[in-house]
């Protein structure tokens, strides 16, 4: 069999690692248009039940990640600064860097070398191919090219929000809600890290508009956030990786295969930032090919 994935991302590092452990006669090859040491964000949060999904599929992976795992049980929602604590919720979290380098170590083990730098404009640059997976995010060529065939439809929220880093790190997955004289205000924020924290500000349209922020350079909005959330940060830093605002794609498939082309992870849908569950469905969206398989 010979599959080819497009994206070098957690979905399709972890759809070749098990393919590979599945099918060991398998010709893999993965392509991916970034350098492999690029990420766009921060910190990857897991709840202990997808651990289980990962300890139960590729015990040998699981094993690899969670002594890299920052750890906690607790879930808070703040308002102005009083907070709720909901105990028993089981959580992780590691560095989007650390998870992809320790994916591309374990692909390594198992005879799998992405090509990185290499953009694919159209998936039949590839050759022929039994399989083609598109773990290409929300820009998915393999989508694209026949958007169609697998049901694909997109609607954008209204909310703006941005994803920054901070350094700090939280007790606590927690949402935080303040009033400003701009109006209301969230950022969901969690550690990942010893130091380091995944900070993301959301709001408004018009909250957005009546902070200025449109009109704002990068330092001066990263400035802005950091004065209006100082009493979540507990005089922590916030951290720009290219951050900027955005307007949150809802992507829905109604079909995640078309012919001998499958869609995992965000090129197949997406999920809000306010479960923290991207990168855990897009592992378990790999775990359910290869078991179709």
């Amino acid at each position: 069999m010979k599959v080819a994935i497009i994206g070098a991302g957690p979905a399709g590092l972890y759809a070749a690692i098990l393919i590979a452990r599945a099918r060991p006669d398998a010709e893999i090859a993965v392509v991916e248009q970034n350098p492999a040491d690029a990420t766009f964000g921060f910190g990857v949060v897991f709840s202990e039940e997808a651990l289980g999904f990962l300890r139960a599929d590729d015990p040998e992976t699981a094993a690899l990640i969670e002594p890299h795992m920052l750890r906690w049980s607790d879930l808070v929602v703040s308002l102005n600064g009083r907070a709720v604590t909901i105990d028993g919720i089981g959580f992780a979290a590691i560095e989007r860097l650390t998870l992809l380098r320790l994916l591309q170590e374990r692909a390594a083990s198992l005879g799998i070398r992405p090509r990185f730098g290499h953009r694919v404009e159209d998936p039949a640059e590839l050759g022929p191919a039994d399989l083609v997976i598109g773990a290409d995010g929300l820009n998915s060529v393999v989508r694209q090219a026949a958007p169609a065939e697998f049901g694909a439809g997109i609607d954008w929220g209204t909310n703006r929000f941005i994803w920054y880093g901070c350094d700090r790190e939280f007790p606590a997955l927690t949402q935080s809600f303040i009033d400003t004289r701009f109006g209301p205000m969230t950022a969901h924020h969690y550690g990942y890290a010893p130091g380091r924290g995944t900070f993301i500000v959301e709001m408004p349209a018009e909250v957005f508009a009546r902070a200025g922020f449109e009109t704002m350079g990068e330092a001066d909005s990263l400035a802005l956030c950091q004065w209006l959330f100082a009493d979540a940060l507990g005089g922590a830093r916030l951290v720009s990786n290219a951050s900027r605002w955005r307007r949150f794609p809802h992507l829905s498939c109604a079909r995640w295969h078309a012919g001998n082309r499958v869609l995992i992870g965000d090129a197949l849908h997406t999920a809000h930032f306010s479960i923290g569950s991207g990168t855990r469905l897009a592992m378990e969206d790999a775990i359910a090919l290869v078991r179709a398989l």
